[in-house]
């Protein structure tokens, strides 16, 4: 009888272990993380905002641009204490509401992309207009509201530099994961990367990291990338001419965003920028993650040849107006998108790709010589290389790449995803 009740016993534990979600043990908040503000007054809906410092020797002072295109501002200001170009060892955790009392198991972290933060990218899509959204009419509420009023615990990320390092901000992800699981008593966490966060996401989990850097942890279990450039991208490259008016000061532009040009010509004066380089040059290394996520596409959908000195900004040298490198020096310079094609997402980690296809964005000059989100190609959003497992993809045709955050069937898939 004691021999069958124990069979029985041995039975049930282990269905039950074949039921709950595999992963590590709930974890304590690592050592290396000090709390350094709690906000609890923050706009656009979120609960609370904290300040944690990763004390990591590694962590370094990133460039900024000069003119002051990149620094922190709004409310995000605030919490970094009023430095307008803060330590890249420093970042902040968002909370929404329910993120402690929510019905879902596995809480969610948020990861922002290029040029952006959480409140634009998760809360308030219209903070900074149209061009902000990528609508002409803008929502003032994102997926963070979405999936909170829907059950999900909540968080997400805001990152010190706008454009910074992936392999850094990788990183604070996995401190950000190892905070909510420190709060909640979890194993794992969903991860959610839009544009240039889907690099810094992959990384942490690919185990893509500096020399000084931490493997991964074994606590995520799904990926959800939105509009991610996994197949990398060349856009900046391939329509340069018309890309370069938004960012070089002497032609109107202020942008905060890199050139492929060193030098341009503007209403007849030729000057130089290197500080809005893709590549270190003069000193100046103010766009370290974009270089990080640059692949060449001109063999799949050729380069745009309406635009002015095409040729010599897309394969580099001296044309009549701009002066440049080409983007296979920029690649040379650092790009991740093959390094972590080779490392590998691992198995455990369920991988989800999601992407725009309509290419209409207000105010840039839209990427044409492929089906795109007006960013980001299609094949390279739904990219699978180096995924071992992918439970889906998806192309939200009616959605441009800065709607992939708050489009209504966007917001719906992502949910389905992480149900």
């Amino acid at each position: 009888m004691r021999r069958g009740l124990g069979r029985l016993l041995a039975g049930l534990l282990a269905l039950i272990g074949a039921v709950l979600p595999s992963g590590p043990a709930s974890a304590a908040v690592p050592s290396r993380l000090t709390l350094e503000a709690t906000y609890s007054s923050v706009a656009n809906g979120w609960d609370h905002v904290e300040r944690y410092l990763d004390t990591t020797p590694g962590f370094h002072q990133e460039q900024y641009p000069p003119d002051g295109r990149g620094d922190q501002d709004g409310q995000r200001l605030t919490f970094f204490g009023g430095v307008k170009q803060p330590f890249s060892g420093r970042f902040l955790l968002y909370s929404a509401p329910g993120w402690n009392t929510g019905a879902h198991q596995v809480p969610v972290l948020l990861v922002h992309g290029a040029n952006d933060n959480p409140d634009r990218a998760w809360a308030n899509p219209g903070e900074s207009g149209g061009y902000g959204c990528g609508a002409a009419s803008c929502p003032n509420t994102g997926l963070m509201q979405y999936l909170a009023g829907r059950g999900y615990r909540v968080f997400a990320i805001g990152f010190a530099h706008k454009q910074g390092d992936n392999l850094m901000q990788a990183q604070e992800v996995g401190d950000a994961v190892a905070l909510i699981r420190a709060k909640l008593g979890v194993p794992q966490v969903d991860l959610v990367g839009w544009s240039k966060g889907e690099m810094s996401t992959r990384a942490y989990v690919s185990s893509v990291k500096p020399a000084w850097g931490r493997p991964y942890a074994g606590d995520v279990r799904k990926l959800i990338t939105l509009g991610g450039p996994n197949g990398g991208y060349d856009y900046p490259y391939a329509h340069g001419w018309a890309h370069d008016f938004s960012i070089w000061p002497q032609c109107g532009g202020a942008v905060n965003a890199p050139s492929p040009h060193l030098r341009m010509t503007c209403y007849g004066t030729w000057t130089a920028h290197p500080e809005f380089s893709f590549t270190p040059t003069g000193g100046y290394d103010d766009y370290p993650g974009q270089r990080q996520m640059l692949a060449r596409w001109d063999s799949v959908f050729s380069v745009d040849q309406s635009q002015q000195d095409w040729y010599t900004t897309y394969y580099g040298g001296q044309g009549f107006y701009t002066d440049g490198g080409g983007i296979q020096v920029a690649i040379n310079a650092g790009s991740l998108i093959a390094p972590l094609h080779q490392a590998g997402v691992p198995a455990s980690v369920t991988a989800y790709l999601l992407a725009g296809g309509t290419p209409d964005i207000v105010g840039i000059f839209n990427e044409n010589r492929g089906p795109s989100d007006g960013v980001v190609f299609v094949a390279s959003a739904l990219d699978t290389g180096g995924f071992a497992t992918v439970g889906g993809t998806a192309l939200i045709a009616l959605a441009n790449h800065l709607e992939l955050g708050w489009d209504s069937a966007a917001s719906a898939q992502v949910a389905g995803w992480l149900n």
